[in-house]
């Protein structure tokens, strides 16, 4: 079996990861170890994770980690938001003139991450735009925790049928995935690291990944590390 390390880059990704990714890898042949807040900063020798994006102290825990795991068997992988993604970040200047073709930009993006860490266990994963896209797949489910709000969850439903897939929902700062969320269900802003994943896990792997093409390449590449698929 193989196993792999997630770096996740805030709690709602991390549960994601843990309830929803784990149990569907560990049946296609892939541990995936207890996911881990991705480093933001080092300072006084502790490594303070979560919360933010910047990219060498991102790069020094994951170049820690590969130095800790040998094994052939072992890979690494990320869950980070293309959205608001930190000016130190590889390619990122190169990528920009890329902004109209977002698949494009993130796959250039993910190159040159790739080729920075210089690992070949290294998958690397930023998510158009941001995590909240995979719960436009199917908006509805949001009644299970917000049953008196539905017409604001109509708003979500029209919103993700006006774009030819979820993760195609632009990057503004006041339209983002979760900034249209957090509009029409303010209460999501302080749960969503609760409700994101319910929401995800309510809507299903297959559903998301059938609606959301660029997530949908990179769950089958981890699928793939097993050998099983």
């Amino acid at each position: 079996m193989a196993r792999l390390y997630l770096f996740a880059e805030g709690p709602t990704e991390q549960t994601f990861a843990d309830t929803v990714l784990k149990p569907h890898l560990a049946s296609v042949g892939v541990y995936l170890h207890p996911p881990v807040l991705i480093a933001h900063a080092r300072k006084k020798g502790k490594v303070h994770r979560g919360g933010g994006r910047k990219y060498m102290p991102m790069k020094n825990d994951i170049l820690r980690f590969l130095a800790q795991e040998k094994g052939g068997d072992v890979f690494f992988t990320t869950m980070i938001d293309l959205y608001a993604i930190h000016a130190g970040f590889p390619g990122l200047e190169e990528a920009e003139k890329l902004r109209n073709v977002p698949q494009q930009r993130v796959e250039s993006l993910e190159t040159s991450f790739g080729e920075d860490i210089g690992d070949s266990r290294f998958v690397p994963y930023i998510q158009l735009h941001e995590y909240e896209a995979y719960l436009f797949s199917e908006p509805k489910w949001f009644e299970y925790f917000y049953d008196d709000h539905a017409k604001q969850i109509a708003a979500l439903q029209n919103i993700s049928a006006a774009h030819a897939t979820p993760e195609l929902i632009d990057d503004g700062q006041h339209t983002a995935p979760s900034k249209r969320i957090i509009a029409e269900l303010p209460d999501y802003e302080d749960a969503k690291a609760a409700v994101g994943p319910q929401v995800a896990e309510l809507i299903g792997l297959d559903s998301i990944r059938s609606k959301c093409p660029h997530f949908a390449e990179w769950l089958a590449r981890l699928e793939k590390l097993g050998g099983n698929v």
